[in-house]
């Protein structure tokens, strides 16, 4: 063994910090508009989006590649959110800031309207309890299968199929009850 090998700090085995740089890059985007479609607030988004890639970090070695990392990534934002809401500083509701990481090239009314429909989504999915929520956007907004987010969410299946035939009616509602405090049909 040479002596400049001996001086070298230990190496992460599994290239830990290369696989994490590279799930953190391409993926920070992801796990901050999850967090606030669970309901983090926009100043406090990005924050605990660190938070979840701390705990990404630790937990690297346990994720499987064979499966989709996305829902991996989730349960771990579900989780720093519930965190964050059980706070009591956030219990008290807060004026809506819509999201600014979108930038886009359309004409200033489609821009308007877009961000007012983000708006409405957000504080639609408000509305819908965590669980359910963390369902619903799993399936309806990620695209993931059912089987895919009972596993990742640690439920039952049919536990799974249920909070979303409930969250999609909470949603709807809270649509209806927005659109209609806006003086929309």
């Amino acid at each position: 063994m040479s002596l400049h090998a001996a001086a070298a700090p230990a190496v992460d085995a599994h290239g830990r910090p290369a696989r994490f740089r590279a799930v953190f890059e391409r993926e920070f985007d992801y796990v901050w508009t999850s967090l606030r479609r669970l309901g983090v607030q926009a100043r406090d988004a990005e924050d605990v989006a660190q938070d979840v890639f701390v705990h990404v970090y630790r937990r690297l070695d346990d994720y499987d590649p064979a499966r989709p990392l996305r829902p991996w990534l989730f349960a771990f934002a579900f989780r720093c959110a519930s965190d964050w809401r059980r706070l009591a500083r956030h219990r008290v509701e807060v004026g809506d800031d819509p999201d600014r990481r979108a930038g886009s090239s359309l004409a200033a009314d489609d821009a308007i309207a877009r961000t007012e429909d983000r708006a409405l989504v957000l504080r639609a999915l408000e509305r819908v309890e965590l669980e359910r929520r963390g369902v619903f956007i799993l399936y309806e907004l990620d695209e993931c299968p059912m089987k895919e987010i009972a596993e990742t969410l640690g439920i039952p299946l049919f536990t799974a199929y249920s909070r979303l035939r409930v969250a999609r009616q909470e949603f709807t509602a809270a649509v209806r009850v927005l659109r209609a405090e806006r003086g929309e049909r």
